[in-house]
């Protein structure tokens, strides 16, 4: 039998979750060009929905996603079509765009919250701080979602490499999100594929919060707390590059968790609480040295110019 650190689960399901909503923001960047503050609800959103399907309906965990996925999705759907959209119609600048979000965001913290107080008070169950790796299942004596989550995350970005590189909607979105004049000329339907590409970013923002409500602790504004990694894993990887966000992710998330774990050995459990400095720090480091993220960086060329200096030298 394996025996994985607790530290090291805690680092490979946040990462991959991190960077399916990650993904998610970003391709709602790519496609209305507003950064979509209210993204961080979806996964809450999923996470409150985790905890109904779970504890009161019975159903199996994994098959809660689905639920999860389908709200996100329609949340973000929601904010798209009755927000957004009327919004682009009329010019207005991405600033107010963006403030919507943020409006739209604190709606749903609300909506959630108080979901979360008529759930306590029907069913008498925690609804916020509350823990259901119980509900879980045991795969190779490892939690179910230590597998479940990178594999969900690496099955999620294949399909969505060959939807986009194989499949006429796929072609269709990326031309929608490249060139949308172009893309309208020829007959796309622009609007359509723009909802379609915000219900799946939505939908996996779900998903990820129902996968991470099986092994951290849940609260209706979780999410909301994640914004901050969220968007610094896309800016990490690039906002505008769909593999960057997951790889930004993955990094970020490893970061985040392992490197607090060091910090808390190194200086104490007090520095715990300033976790948040890490995605901070990283998504302003990126912006003054990559502001294209990682992925935009010629590595090679870079290289190259780094021998030929020490060279040189």
């Amino acid at each position: 039998m394996v025996v994985f650190e607790p530290i090291l689960r805690d680092a490979v399901i946040f990462a991959s979750m991190l960077s399916l909503l990650s993904l998610g923001l970003t391709l709602n960047y790519l496609t209305t060009k507003v950064p979509n503050f209210a993204h961080g609800s979806f996964a809450s959103i999923g996470m409150m929905t985790m905890l109904t399907m779970t504890e009161v309906f019975k159903l199996h965990a994994y098959i809660s996603i689905i639920p999860a996925f389908l709200l996100g999705g329609g949340a973000a759907l929601v904010l798209y079509l009755i927000v957004l959209r009327p919004l682009i119609s009329r010019d207005a600048s991405l600033v107010s765009q963006m403030i919507a979000t943020i409006a739209f965001e604190l709606i749903l913290i609300a909506v959630l919250n108080i979901y979360a107080d008529y759930f306590t008070q029907t069913f008498k169950i925690q609804s916020r701080g509350f823990l259901i790796r119980r509900n879980d299942v045991r795969i190779f004596d490892q939690p179910g979602v230590f597998l479940a989550a990178p594999a969900l995350a690496v099955s999620i970005v294949i399909v969505l490499h060959m939807v986009l590189t194989k499949t006429r909607f796929g072609v269709g979105l990326r031309a929608a999100i490249e060139n949308p004049p172009l893309a309208g000329s020829l007959g796309i339907n622009v609007k359509r594929m723009y909802s379609y590409s915000w219900f799946i970013a939505g939908g996996l923002g779900g998903l990820a919060g129902s996968l991470l409500a099986l092994w951290f602790q849940g609260s209706p504004d979780y999410g909301s707390l994640l914004l901050i990694s969220i968007f610094a894993a896309s800016i990490v990887g690039g906002l505008q590059n769909i593999y960057g966000a997951v790889a930004g992710g993955y990094l970020l998330g490893f970061i985040e968790i392992l490197g607090t774990r060091q910090l808390g050995i190194t200086f104490g459990a007090w520095i715990t609480v300033y976790r948040p400095l890490i995605p901070l720090m990283a998504m302003a480091l990126t912006l003054i040295i990559a502001p294209q993220g990682l992925l935009a960086v010629r590595w090679r060329g870079l290289g190259k110019l780094l021998v030929s200096r020490g060279e040189r030298a």
